[in-house]
């Protein structure tokens, strides 16, 4: 798997509203219309993730999750992180998360 340089990783960051980051990792905040619907995008997320097998680092702080993604093994960012940055955008939209 390819790392992203950071032309690569800002380029891909600009389909991705409300990610930032660099090639070590990319990074998203949402905030969940309350608590029990924060921890539903959780689990939506964990089962994305399951499926995919790229797991991201989880965050929660009441009605706001954060969720960080780097391939572990490649040693920064690659295009699952960017593939799974795209899955949660849409799972948090889905359950009115900003």
């Amino acid at each position: 798997m390819t790392l992203l340089d950071d032309d690569g990783v800002r380029a891909a960051l600009e389909g991705l509203p409300g990610w930032s980051g660099d090639p070590s990792a990319i990074t998203r905040t949402v905030e969940a219309p309350d608590f029990s619907t924060g921890i539903r995008i959780v689990d939506d997320v964990a089962a994305a993730a399951e499926a995919a097998d790229h797991h991201p680092d989880i965050d929660i702080r009441w009605t706001k999750v954060t969720f960080t993604l780097a391939t572990h093994s490649e040693g920064g960012v690659t295009r699952k992180d960017i593939d799974l940055a795209g899955t949660i955008n849409d799972l948090a939209a889905r359950h009115g998360a900003t």
